[in-house]
């Protein structure tokens, strides 16, 4: 009788533990088949985000008149790049939501302070330095070569401006730019979806693809984080191989960022060979990568262009 109860007693428990592990593997095949969607929200908000309060800086610049706000108080541009630092982190924040790598918490929480300070050091050094544009401050020059730095008095001062743009253009762009290429790639390493399930682009998609694009390469050209873009490139090219061994391909989200990531990479190559001859930039970037700023070609040609056709009309 008790020999019966016992066998009866374990055909019960591997039969329960057998329903168990079916059920797991289920809700495991589940998770991994179910069909994901293209984050439109999220990836509206990242244009939007990027063009209004980041690309829109210089632009604002341009059409408002320098008189229009005091000198010696914040101006338009300035008013935008507080909302970006402010908005900055959560966009972030937004996309490890849906990421299904999670760092640790004081990972996130250093990363976090590290964008802020960047975005911070960013905006002092970008706010004087669109004064010395004012005054005549060439950006396609080194600093110790521009002529409104040569008249400086004492010379030491050269070097409080050097340590300025040291903050702005290397260690300002570095502390915001590697969490967000950080996080970009943890957002994709989510976006795959099995080889049965292979999907298209949206059309949404689609009509992000030019500004999402363009916004990649203004923050490499601008930015130039062209060796962490493009690590962040070959990294997510080296994820979708390991993943196709699994029969797994990328989905609508996936395929956004690829695609996106080309294109940006197409428009920095136009961008370079258009600029591949031109001497004076090519004195400013000596180095194996030559990426010219945008504000650098305005500086050289087209503000130069400007005041010889207003001296000409005059």
């Amino acid at each position: 009788m008790q020999t019966s109860s016992r066998r009866r007693q374990n055909s019960a428990l591997h039969a329960a533990t057998f329903m168990c592990s079916r059920a797991v593997r289920s809700a495991e095949e589940e998770s991994v088949l179910s069909k994901p969607r293209f984050h439109l929200d999220l990836w509206l908000g990242f244009t939007v985000h990027s063009w209004i309060l980041d690309v829109g800086r210089p632009v604002v610049t341009l059409f408002f008149p320098a008189d229009w706000f005091p000198l010696n108080r914040p101006g338009a541009a300035e008013y935008l790049h507080i909302l970006s630092n402010i908005s900055t982190p959560l966009l972030l924040l937004r996309m490890l939501e849906h990421s299904p790598r999670t760092l640790p918490r004081t990972a996130v929480h250093l990363g976090i302070i590290a964008v802020v300070m960047g975005t911070s050091l960013h905006l002092v050094a970008d706010s004087i330095t669109r004064r010395l544009l004012l005054i005549g401050y060439q950006l396609h020059l080194s600093v110790r070569e521009d002529p409104a730095m040569r008249s400086l008095q004492p010379s030491s001062l050269i070097d409080a401006f050097e340590l300025l743009c040291y903050y702005d253009d290397t260690l300002g762009h570095l502390m915001w730019s590697v969490p967000l290429f950080l996080v970009l790639f943890l957002f994709f390493s989510g976006c795959f979806s099995q080889r049965s399930q292979e999907e298209k682009m949206p059309a949404a998609a689609w009509m992000l693809l030019l500004p999402t694009a363009a916004y990649y390469w203004f923050l490499i050209t601008e930015g130039q984080t062209f060796i962490l873009f493009i690590f962040t490139f070959f990294a997510m090219t080296a994820m979708v191989m390991h993943q196709r061994r699994r029969s797994l391909v990328p989905d609508g989200n996936g395929l956004f960022m690829l695609y996106s990531f080309s294109a940006a990479l197409f428009l920095v190559a136009v961008w370079v060979a258009c600029l591949w001859s031109d001497g004076v930039l090519r004195r400013k970037h000596p180095g194996l990568i030559y990426i010219p700023q945008p504000r650098e070609v305005y500086t050289l040609h087209l503000r130069q262009d400007q005041k010889d056709n207003s001296g000409s009309e005059k």
